[in-house]
């Protein structure tokens, strides 16, 4: 991904360091460091109030290019719920799981 594709309203996918799940948000400020044109980006939610840097690593205040790992191109609304739930409802995971198994095992 190019240095200059990012820009302010752009919609982001990113990780941060030591996180393993990465993170889609809007891109609220992008600033070019003289000399070297590396770029610094500030993130942030749309339901959130703030920005996202109480998400990045400790003393962290900025993503770089190598934190993004491409951008939104579409969507589909609530497609992320179903994750989610998966996440943070291991048990039902383990059911719908087991119920797809016995699905495709069963010779009915």
């Amino acid at each position: 991904m190019s240095k200059e594709s990012i820009r302010v309203e752009e919609i982001v996918v990113f990780n941060v360091d030591g996180e393993e799940i990465p993170i889609v948000h809007r891109v609220i400020e992008v600033h070019e460091r003289e000399g070297t044109g590396e770029v610094d980006i500030l993130t942030k939610g749309d339901n959130n109030s703030r920005d996202d840097r109480p998400l990045y690593a400790p003393g962290q205040l900025w993503l770089q290019q190598h934190h993004v790992i491409g951008t939104v191109v579409g969507f589909l609304p609530y497609a992320g719920w179903g994750n989610i739930i998966m996440i943070e409802k291991y048990i039902l995971t383990y059911i719908i799981g087991n119920l797809g198994l016995h699905a495709i095992t069963s010779k009915d």
